[in-house]
Order: structure tokens, then sequence, then C-alpha cells
């Protein structure tokens, strides 16, 4: 509940009484992110395509089949040439139990990145709302909201903006260097944003949240967040003199940091040119900014809406106030990569703990007819998904209604449902706890800051569950392949190797995964019984290598997707077989 005051001339247009910033439960939040985190981590297989192509690195590391400082998979480097993920995955895979499949060994790290990144989200933010500017106002007669509840509160609504956005459901719970960028991302953030309150720990996680975002494939947005960091830092308002020579101190100390880091990836070669700039079509332009509505969705407006109604620090003096200036400028460089970087959704996945923060500053301005509108707008939008997401179930189990199992049928051929005990009961008890949660939403709490974002975060947590319990057999057979290379090794009868040509590094991984198959390049001098060939790619053969001694023995369709044939062909030295090539 905010104060009646006048908001004419006040220095901050957060106007919050001590009853908004009550706390939000512990238990309830970390349940939130517990499910949230594991849903995604468990009971999967690896998916296509990233997914998998990262796995299929880490696993060739893990058998010292490659270079670590240059992973090789069949020859290829990596489609994000980074380190660090990788090390990481391989490491996993090396300590693992041998019951532990190597699938999940290597999501275990990659599951505490995400627990690191939600942990950096909330303290990042308490620490930007405990900067003076961010206060609220002081009201006559005493009532305002005190720092240290005002600034948890805020903690909390930045944290479940952070849970809401819906891009980062599931790039979040892959094993790819995103993910890291992410956690990276977000412990730099932290950084910076603690470093006027607490010098060691902070700084401590400057250095691992520079180093490891530029080991993980993202060096120039290391350097760009470095050097914005350290004149953010500089530029930031204290009268007091002695503070602005430890400010400059602390400033240096930053900058040096980023020129360490810059020359570690000179060392490394890790730069690499990946500007890639949208063409001048309508059509390029209307792709990104529906990627930048939904992706960031509800962030994005609530964050405009932080900049609008506090323009007036935007404004003052040579750099805008700290809790602005910081997630601003986070925001703007993973927005810029987005817009010139072939992979926009992976690099606008780094802008949304910027974003969740830039979110939370709006809240204490935001009126009741607007939250009101959010928690309706929210209501519908997650029931009606999650009311699909059971139809689907229902009908795939029970035959009734029809059309949706026909629906997978069509798009899925050969799936066969089953049902599994335990997820149904994980659906139905997250499905029971969004129906408290509303009535606890309406019913408890009015006047709580955070209100706003409760049900868009729980919402998200629930259809992510309700994906990866119900749906989760249908996505792992319609996204991995497991089934693809199953019906190719009952084919091949179990081969020791087979040679490749046109495969991408995903069909590469599965194969040497599921198979298990080693895969050879077709000019390998290793002498294999079969050859596979993506069908788009048979005219591409080298002329140097001779189809005559192979025959063709199957062709093979990735169960959900039609454009994925593969070409089984087995040795025959003796057969002298037309030239099935074309040429």
């Amino acid at each position: 509940m905010r104060h009646p005051l006048s908001r004419v001339n006040q220095p901050t247009p957060a106007i919050v009484a001590q009853a908004a910033v009550r706390r939000l439960p512990r238990l309830a939040l970390l349940l939130l992110c517990f499910a949230y985190v594991l849903a995604g981590f468990l009971g999967r297989e690896p998916w296509k395509s990233a997914d998998m192509m990262s796995f299929g690195y880490m696993a060739e590391l893990a058998l010292g089949a490659t270079d670590w400082l240059a992973p090789r998979l069949m020859g290829m480097p990596p489609e994000v040439e980074a380190l660090l993920p990788y090390w990481l995955g391989a490491w996993a895979m090396q300590l693992a139990p041998t019951w532990m499949e190597p699938d999940f060994a290597v999501r275990i790290p990659f599951g505490l990145l995400m627990t690191l990144t939600l942990f950096a989200t909330w303290y990042g933010t308490f620490d930007l709302a405990r900067n003076p500017h961010a206060q609220p106002v002081a009201f006559a007669f005493g009532g305002e909201a005190l720092p240290p509840d005002y600034a948890r509160a805020m903690a909390d609504g930045g944290l479940l903006a952070f849970l809401a956005c819906l891009g980062l459901a599931q790039l979040s719970h892959e094993t790819t260097p995103a993910l890291a960028q992410l956690c990276f991302t977000a412990l730099t953030f932290y950084a910076i944003a603690a470093l006027p309150y607490r010098k060691r720990v902070p700084m401590a996680a400057a250095v691992l949240g520079l180093t490891g975002l530029a080991l993980s494939g993202a060096p120039s947005m290391a350097i760009l967040f470095g050097a914005g960091s350290a004149l953010i830092h500089l530029l930031d308002r204290s009268p007091e003199p002695d503070k602005i020579v430890r400010k400059g101190m602390w400033a240096a100390g930053i900058a040096l940091l980023t020129l360490l880091v810059a020359l570690l990836c000179f060392w490394l070669d890790l730069w690499r040119w990946r500007i890639d700039l949208p063409e001048a079509k309508l059509k390029e332009w209307r792709g990104l900014g529906r990627l930048l509505l939904w992706f960031t969705w509800p962030a994005w407006p609530l964050a405009l809406w932080t900049l609008w109604r506090w323009r007036h620090q935007l404004m003052q003096g040579l750099m805008p106030s700290r809790h602005l200036a910081l997630p601003l400028w986070f925001a703007s460089v993973a927005i810029g990569a987005t817009l010139t970087t072939a992979s926009a959704d992976r690099s606008l996945l780094l802008a949304l703990p910027a974003l969740a923060a830039l979110a939370a500053f709006s809240l204490p301005t935001l009126e009741r007819s607007v939250s009101a509108l959010i928690d309706w707008f929210t209501l519908i939008f997650f029931s009606g998904c999650g009311i699909i997401i059971w139809v689907i179930w229902i009908s795939l189990q029970t035959g009734v209604p029809k059309q949706p199992a026909a629906n997978v049928a069509r798009l899925a051929p050969g799936f066969e449902h089953s049902f599994s005990l335990t997820p149904f009961l994980i659906a139905v008890g997250a499905t029971l706890a969004w129906a408290w949660l509303v009535k606890w939403r309406v019913g408890r709490h009015r006047a709580a800051i955070w209100k706003s974002l409760v049900l868009p975060a729980g919402g998200t947590v629930l259809c992510w569950l309700l994906l990866m319990t119900l749906w989760l057999p249908m996505l792992d057979f319609a996204r991995g392949y497991t089934t693809l290379v199953q019906r190719a090794m009952t084919v091949m009868q179990q081969p020791s190797c087979a040679h490749a040509h046109g495969l991408n590094r995903s069909q590469i991984a599965a194969f040497q995964f599921h198979g298990p198959v080693r895969v050879k390049p077709v000019d390998s001098h290793v002498k294999c019984a079969w050859l596979i060939i993506d069908k788009e790619a048979i005219k591409d053969i080298p002329i140097t290598f001779d189809l005559t001694p192979w025959t063709l023995r199957s062709t093979l369709r990735h169960p959900a997707d039609r454009n994925e044939n593969l070409l089984l062909y087995q040795r025959i030295s003796s057969a002298k077989l037309p030239d099935t090539t074309g040429r």
C-alpha cells in the first residue's frame, strides 16, 4: 500500500509504506526455484541440436579423444568455440560413478550454474535496491519502508520477474555454453551491484564472472560488461571525498581485470568475428521484434515502465543512478548482440537478469489497475496453457477427445504413449499448487509490493513442470535421437565404427552416444563396414571418394522431422555396383 503523498518534485517515484514490503515466505520461494531448476535436468535425454552437440564435445574430452584447448568432434570445432562449459561436462563425466548415466552427470554442474544464476540475480537486485537513490520517499510522520525490508522485497520481485521470463525455460536447462554465459553474466552483474557495500566477495565474483564469460564463448561481451561496469562505478554519485578516491581505485581494478581477461582471450585464441547484421527486410526485423516481445515477457514492459517513471534520475549528472545505469548497460549490450549475431535467442538470454532487476523497480510505481490487469492476463494465459497440456495428455491416455491424439500421431508417427505414476503425481501436485497460489493471491498479501509477479512466475513454473512430466516422453521422442539411432543400429547390427558424410554435429554425437558407434569421416584411413549419409548431402560427396563398393541398405527418417533423412550404406568390396551418386 503506497502512502497518498504527492509525487510532484519527489526525489524518487517510489512511495512505499512498510506494510508493502512484507517478506515473501522463504520456503515458498525456495520450493519455486527448486522445482524450476530440477524440471528439465532430471529424467530426459539430450535434445537436438545444441544440447546433444555440446554433450558430444564433452564426451570426446572425457574420453581423451580431443585436445582440451581445441575440442573437436570428427575434426569439426564447436559452433560456439567455448572451453569452460565443455570442460565442466567432461570433468563431471570423469568424476561420476560408473552407475550414473553420462548425460545425467553432465547436467549436475549445469544445474548448479542455474542455481547460482538465481542467487546472483536476487542478490544483485537486492544490492541495487540498497542504493540511496533507489530508496522510497521518507514520509513526514514515518511509516515508509525500511531500507533492508525494501531491498529484500525488491529482490524477491526481481527473482520472480526472472523466473517468469518465457525465454528462460528451455535454454536454462540445456547443457550448452548459453547457460554458462547466463550464469557468469549474472555473477558479473551481482559483483558490480554489490561493490559499494562489500569488496572481497564481489571482486571474487567479478573475476569468476568475467573470466568464465570469456571462456564460455562470449569474450566480447565480457570486455563490454567489464569496461562499462568500471565506468559506471567510477561515475557513481558519491559526494564524500574519501569515497571518490576509493571508487577510483576499485574502478581501476575492474578495468585492469577486464584488460587481463582480454589478454587471456588473445592467448587462448578465443576471439571470433560473429557480427551478422540482419538483412534490410521487413521479415527479418519482424522476426527479431517477435523474439524480443515473447522471449523477455513479462520483464520488458515492466522494465520500460521503470525507465519512464524513473526518467528524472536518468537525466541527472554524467551518469544515471546506479540502480538504473547498471542493468540498463547489461541489457543494452545483450540486446545489441541479439540484433547483430546469428544466435539471437542465446544472446538475448544474457539480458534477462538485468531486465528482471529493471522490472523490479517498476513495482513501487504500479497502479492497482495495472497490477489487476497483469494478474488477470496471467491467470487466463497460464491456466489456459495448463489445461491444454492436460487435455492433450488425457487424449493420449484415453483417446478422449480424439483430435489431440490424432494430431500427435500425425506430427510424431510411431510414438507410443504410456502411463508413469511419479510424473503424474508431480503434475497433479503442481496443478493443485497453482490453484492454491491463485486463491492465495486474491485472498492475502494484497499490499505486498511483489504481488504482481507471483502469478507470472508461478504460471511459468507450472507449465514448465507439466511439460517436463506429462509431455516428457513425447518431447524425448520428438526432440531426441534415440529412436532414429536405434533404428539405424537394428539395420547395422551394432558396428564398432561407421563413416559419415553430411551429418551435423548433433547427429554425430547422437550416434556416438546412443549407438554407441565411433563415427569417422569418409576420408579416414580406418575402414568401416557402414556409411551414413545425410540425404541432402548425397551429391556433395568428395569426388575422391568412390561409392562403388557400397550398397544402399536403408533410408531412415527422424520420427518428428521430415527434413532429417539418413541413408545407410554397407561396404561390399567385391561387388561392382552402379554409381548411385548421379555423377
